[in-house]
């Protein structure tokens, strides 16, 4: 019965410092996991669901990365179909801006009708980095996962 008490305090001791390490690549998993999950779901409800309209970019809005980096989100506007105007930023932004995508270039807008807010940029907003993030989160997770595990059984 000692032993068994002892033993087990060992692993505890043991895992103790390893359960507080890997918190940190499954944390990140769930974190994208849970960002491409959206994401597609997102993508998915336009699909189904989305109506096409013809819009334009009115601006540009920056943002600044944590390295400095600068991206630019086209904001584009648009009539919906019950006659109210839309405008509204993309929520992917780009380093530069191609020739298409310039204020005042015609654009194709997929929206919700029912949350116009909901929308992507026709060509500029694009499902590979959501997929990016579902697999990246994929992996952190269930990596992380087995690599406990494994380490619980052979202890």
């Amino acid at each position: 019965m000692q032993r068994n008490r002892s033993s087990r305090g060992r692993v505890a001791q043991i895992m103790g410092r390893e359960w507080l390490f890997s918190l940190i690549p499954l944390t990140l998993g769930v974190a994208f996991l849970g960002v491409g999950g959206y994401g597609l779901r997102r993508a998915g409800l336009l699909r189904r669901k989305g109506v096409i309209a013809a819009g334009r970019i009115v601006r540009h809005e920056v943002s600044k990365g944590d390295e400095g980096a600068i991206y630019r989100h086209p904001v584009a506007a648009w009539t919906a179909r019950d006659g109210r105007a839309h405008e509204y930023a993309s929520r992917f932004g780009r380093g530069s801006v191609g020739h298409a995508y310039r204020v005042g270039a015609g654009v194709k807008v997929r929206y919700d009708p029912d949350r116009p807010s909901r929308f992507e940029v026709v060509g500029w907003d694009s499902r590979v980095v959501d997929l990016l993030f579902t697999v990246l989160g994929s992996i952190f997770t269930a990596g992380t996962v087995i690599v406990v595990l494994v380490r619980l059984v052979t202890l």
